[in-house]
């Protein structure tokens, strides 16, 4: 009888976590890079049961140099992306309706870092140089600053020489640009463990520069959020990571940790999760996940000061909603 009765309370306990499993929400975001903790918000979201605490079963799918968001979204592959948001508004002017439905990070990571002996010493040196730039929408800043700047992209005399940079340092220890991209939390840690000193370098923070785009905020398709089940899930799955961001800034090494343990390249090391996450915290401090309109109005007019090439050709209508984090945040 006992026995019976345990199989019973077996089968009933199968049978609880099969219809828990069935009845949770399956939210596929797509990040816009790697496994790093610049996305450390979400792998804590689901390491620490938020997500599940909100019935979401949420898949986390890593990025790379040959996958862009936009397109993924638009082909299906993803409920909700992570872009930033020069791109999500050239690609919304395109013919993808992308919406911003929430901004974690607050402030901008990019930065120009240039070798003191190149001669850079402040924007105006860039004239004749070449700078490293990376592609794949991450351009967008960069083009900006430039046509703010009046420099031509061409490798005209009067302008820069753009190189396409990999996503690596290298272009920089081989003297190869005067100046490469670098985000605050990676490549310019990257450049230091490479042997060259902060004092040997000079630092453009966009932020600082008046031309901070924002970056990582979370988008979906239009047409999406006319759907209530859809925009119920994402309010869930907003209020979950936001959690989850929280959590990472109060706890910072204990998430660089739980990034790790979902690297399933290995290609991540310890000392720098750690220090990209010490990093990525002061990013992310001061959101709680609404987009601030000042922030958005100022990364449209730096996308649209672009003479006769700018990002974008026209103020964006409909590229941001208050809507999901009005409810995810009561």
């Amino acid at each position: 009888m006992k026995t019976k009765l345990a199989s019973l309370l077996l089968a009933g306990a199968f049978s609880l976590s099969a219809f828990q499993a069935m009845a949770a929400d399956k939210v596929t975001l797509q990040l816009k890079w790697v496994t790093q903790a610049q996305f450390a918000g979400y792998y804590v979201a689901k390491d620490k049961g938020f997500y599940e605490a909100e019935g979401l079963d949420v898949e986390i799918k890593p990025g790379g140099p040959d996958i862009a968001p936009p397109q993924v979204i638009a082909g299906g592959g993803a409920d909700v992306v992570v872009d930033w948001m020069p791109s999500a508004l050239a690609t919304r002017e395109k013919g993808v309706p992308l919406v911003n439905i929430a901004q974690p990070f607050k402030s901008s990571g990019m930065m120009l870092t240039c070798l003191k002996e190149s001669g850079v010493a402040s924007p105006a040196d860039f004239k004749g140089k070449t700078l490293g730039v990376w592609f794949f929408g991450n351009e967008y800043p960069f083009l900006s600053w430039m046509s703010q700047l009046g420099l031509k992209t061409d490798g005209g005399p009067d302008g820069v020489t753009v190189l396409k940079q990999g996503f690596n340092v290298d272009p920089l220890i081989q003297k190869q640009a005067a100046c490469i991209s670098t985000m605050t939390y990676n490549e310019y840690g990257q450049v230091l463990d490479a042997g060259i000193k902060p004092e040997d370098l000079v630092v453009f923070k966009y932020q600082d520069q008046g031309v901070a785009t924002l970056e990582d905020g979370l988008y979906v398709l239009e047409d999406k959020l006319k759907e209530p089940a859809f925009k119920e899930k994402m309010v869930k799955f907003v209020r979950a990571s936001m959690k989850g961001w929280k959590y990472a800034e109060a706890n910072p090494d204990e998430a660089a940790g739980i990034v790790l343990e979902n690297d399933s390249t290995g290609a991540q090391t310890e000392e720098h999760q750690k220090f990209m996450m010490s990093e990525v915290a002061k990013l992310t401090a001061g959101s709680n996940g609404a987009l601030d309109e000042a922030d958005y109005k100022r990364t449209v007019d730096s996308l649209l000061k672009g003479g006769s090439d700018p990002v974008i050709t026209k103020e964006p209508e409909g590229a941001f909603t208050h809507e999901i984090t009005d409810a995810a945040l009561k």
